[in-house]
C-alpha cells in the first residue's frame, strides 16, 4: 500500500508541465531522437541523485538554509538562461542550416545530458518533493533495500515518461503539424521558462 500511494503521488507531480517539459519539447522538434533521449537521461540522473540523498535518511539537508538558497538561485538562474536562449532563437525551420549553431541544439549527446541533468539537479523543487516524500510516507520501518526500490522505480518512471514524451513529440506527423508554428513555440516556452526563473527565488 505504501509503494502505491508513493508510486501515484510521484506520477502526479510528474505529469505536471515543468522546467523539464520545456527543455524536452524544443529539444525534440529541434533534435535528431538521440540527442533528445539524452536530456532524458541526464534529467532521470538528476533526479536519483535526489532520490539517493532521500533513501539515505539525509533529510537534515532542508534544513542547511545555505544550499537551498544557493540552489534556489542558481536554479532561476539556469531557468532564465534557457528562456532567454529560446527568446532569442531566431525563426529557422526544423532543418535549416544553421541548426547546430544554436548552443540549445547543439549535436553532443554530453552537452545535451548536461543540459537535462542541469535542469533536473539545479531545480529546488525536485529536492524538496523527493526529501518530503520520504519524509512523509515512507515508513521508518521501511528498510534500505526497500526504498532503494521505491528509488530505482520513481528514476526509472521519469526516464520513460520523459522519452514518452520525445516519441510523440519527435514523430514526423506531429513535427509537420507543428512546423509552422515551432518559433511560437520556441517563444512561448521562452517566456514560460524565463518567468519560472524569476519566479523561483521568491517561491
Amino acid at each position: 500500500m505504501e509503494f502505491v500511494l508513493i508510486a501515484a503521488a510521484h506520477f502526479l507531480a510528474l505529469v505536471s508541465p515543468g522546467p523539464d517539459f520545456f527543455l524536452i519539447t524544443q529539444a525534440s522538434l529541434r533534435l535528431p531522437l538521440r540527442y533528445s533521449i539524452a536530456i532524458c537521461g541526464g534529467i532521470a540522473a538528476a533526479n536519483a541523485g535526489y532520490l539517493l540523498i532521500a533513501v539515505f535518511g539525509l533529510e537534515a539537508m532542508r534544513e542547511i538554509t545555505g544550499v537551498m538558497v544557493a540552489l534556489r538561485y542558481l536554479g532561476a538562474g539556469y531557468l532564465v538562461f534557457l528562456g532567454v536562449m529560446l527568446l532569442r532563437s531566431p525563426m529557422r525551420p526544423l532543418d535549416g542550416p544553421d541548426q547546430a549553431h544554436h548552443i540549445l541544439q547543439g549535436r553532443s549527446m554530453v552537452r545535451q545530458f548536461l543540459f537535462g541533468f542541469a535542469a533536473g539537479i539545479l531545480n529546488p523543487k525536485n529536492a524538496i518533493f523527493y526529501l518530503s516524500l520520504f519524509t512523509v510516507m515512507v515508513s521508518e520501518q521501511t528498510g534500505v533495500p526497500t526504498r532503494c526500490l521505491y528509488a530505482l522505480w520513481m528514476t526509472a518512471v521519469v526516464f520513460l515518461w520523459d522519452c514518452g514524451l520525445v516519441l510523440v513529440i519527435g514523430r514526423e506527423k506531429v513535427k509537420a503539424r507543428l512546423g509552422r508554428g515551432v518559433y511560437t513555440i520556441e517563444k512561448i516556452a521562452g517566456v514560460m521558462l524565463t518567468v519560472l526563473g524569476l519566479m523561483l527565488p521568491f517561491s
